[in-house]
């Protein structure tokens, strides 16, 4: 029985998740499981993705949240589009003044923050203020779009299908199949990654999770790989933002998991002044962890600008509070060194749906302020129990 609570703590928010799936899917008549709707969900939330990766190494450290990246994207966005429609500057040399400015802005705030000792939240509250105000200065209350099609492209754009001259059908719609080449070798890579880490566990002595458990867990990951590719070769195949995202999920997840880097963030996060008599510079993980949630602002600028095929003045708007949410709905703690990508991803995407299901049914606005608040409140709540009963 002790084992089936701590499984179910564990994984409260991923029985969440597929509970929230199977509501909208009963309330929608399985219109959110359609082919385009899991397109629409990857492509509307991809900033979700991208900033929450940037906010998770924030709260690492200690809790601590960035209030800016909404307006930095607005602002970088004005810029950007200046160079690209106004100045008619090549793509190239546009993404890489907009990613410059994203680590200037970046080196700004953790400078405060790092070496003066200001509250990060302070700090990027004045800079949510500072940004968005100068975004609107650079657009003058104005919408600069037409952007060139080889840019909107780079994260609009679909992988080609190469492998056409096979044909595959589902019904009458004929399958992407490279796609479905792609969520195969996904699959036996995720096979693979467990088994090879069962082993290296058995072999330095930790303790192991059962064989039935590893196999469940693994099977029940590939099927939901398997069901989404299918949906996605049904619809135009593989998004490039798809392949944006999951570039930058694994790369931070390594650095999470797998490097000093990493372990110094969740080292300060878990008691900052341990971290300093054990020689971490603490100094530098803050600079750090600000610098890459504005360069993630930088990257996510461009996201928005693509899909929205625009730069307005209200881009990036609350961007920053799904970030936050789902780090906190995934598991991250609100005091710091606890959280990983896998748990964000499952935040990111709880939100994501909460989103697309009530867009579906035509919820207003409003209500989907109040759902998203209610979950983001629930998921700290439980932390924050779960944490005392570990301890007590």
């Amino acid at each position: 029985m002790g084992k089936l609570v701590e499984g179910i703590r564990k994984y409260a928010m991923t029985i969440v998740l597929v509970l929230v799936v199977i509501f909208f899917t009963i309330m929608s008549g399985g219109k959110i499981l359609q082919a385009s709707n899991i397109n629409n969900l990857i492509a509307q939330n991809a900033y979700v993705f991208v900033l929450a990766t940037g906010m998770l190494y924030c709260i690492l450290t200690g809790g601590n949240i960035d209030l800016s990246p909404g307006s930095i994207v607005c602002f970088i966005g004005a810029v950007g589009g200046t160079m690209l429609v106004t100045w008619g500057w090549p793509i190239w040399l546009s993404m890489l003044c907009m990613i410059l400015i994203g680590i200037i802005i970046g080196v700004w705030q953790g400078f405060w923050i790092a070496y003066m000792n200001i509250p990060p939240w302070i700090t990027t509250l004045a800079g949510m203020l500072m940004f968005r105000g100068l975004g609107n200065v650079v657009l003058k209350g104005l919408t600069i779009s037409n952007f060139p099609p080889a840019f909107s492209n780079l994260f609009n754009g679909y992988l080609p299908d190469i492998l056409g001259f096979i044909n595959i059908t589902i019904g009458k719609t004929k399958l992407n199949i490279l796609c479905l080449l792609i969520g195969l070798i996904v699959c036996a890579m995720i096979i693979f990654v467990e088994l090879k880490n069962r082993a290296n566990r058995k072999k330095k002595g930790y303790e192991l999770d059962a064989l039935s458990k590893s196999i469940i867990k693994t099977v029940l990951i590939c099927a939901v790989v398997l069901f989404v590719v299918i949906k996605l070769a049904m619809y135009k195949g593989i998004p490039f933002i798809l392949i944006w995202i999951a570039a930058i999920m694994l790369i931070y997840n390594f650095i999470a998991s797998k490097t000093i880097l990493g372990r110094h963030f969740y080292t300060v996060g878990g008691n900052v002044e341990a971290a300093k008599m054990s020689g971490v510079d603490t100094r530098k993980i803050f600079f750090i962890a600000y610098i890459n949630m504005a360069f993630l602002s930088a990257v996510t600028t461009m996201i928005t600008m693509a899909r929205l095929s625009s730069a307005t003045p209200t881009a990036g708007t609350n961007y920053e509070m799904d970030a936050i949410s789902s780090c906190f709905v995934g598991g991250a703690s609100a005091y710091g060194g606890s959280g990983t990508i896998p748990g964000m991803i499952i935040g990111a995407t709880l939100i994501g749906v909460i989103n697309q299901g009530m867009s579906i049914m035509g919820v207003d606005t409003d209500w989907q302020k109040i759902v998203k608040g209610l979950v983001l409140l629930v998921a700290v709540i439980f932390e924050v129990i779960n944490k005392k009963q570990k301890k007590a």
